[in-house]
């Protein structure tokens, strides 16, 4: 009895580290799984905020002010200057004769979930406001 108690213990060596190692595989990829779309979640909440910063500044800046983009880039740094669009209505429009300003954010992140390489396109965000002075000769923000 006691060899046959022996051997039941020797066939059990080392279960508890293969169980955990399977466990802790799923547990782990499952953790940097959620980690990844709250990061995802959270570009897109500063994209949000990024297009009304820019709306905000390309209405009381110059026309085509490079200021824009680089602010908007500097509060969410994944963002490239294609990312960016800044239009201005009517189209081809002065200082004087624009009616509003239109800034929008398109990109697409990829996430590092183990095993399961994904890119998310966030959606279009757009934040259109009327014209102001358009003028950054009296304007600090401007610079």
């Amino acid at each position: 009895m006691n060899t046959k108690k022996m051997a039941n213990q020797f066939k059990q060596r080392g279960v508890a580290a293969v169980e955990f190692a399977l466990i802790a595989l799923i547990f782990f990829m499952i953790l940097i799984g959620v980690m990844e779309m709250s990061r995802v979640l959270f570009y897109m909440n500063t994209a949000g905020e990024v297009t009304r910063l820019g709306a905000r500044l390309a209405v009381v800046c110059d026309v085509g002010d490079p200021i824009v983009e680089t602010k908007m880039i500097n509060m969410l740094n994944i963002l490239t200057a294609p990312d960016i669009s800044v239009g201005y209505n009517p189209t081809g429009c002065t200082s004087d004769t624009c009616q509003s300003v239109t800034v929008s954010v398109t990109k697409s992140i990829n996430t590092f979930i183990p095993l399961v390489p994904l890119t998310f396109t966030m959606p279009s965000f757009s934040t259109t406001l009327p014209r102001e002075s358009l003028n950054s000769a009296t304007n600090p923000v401007c610079s």
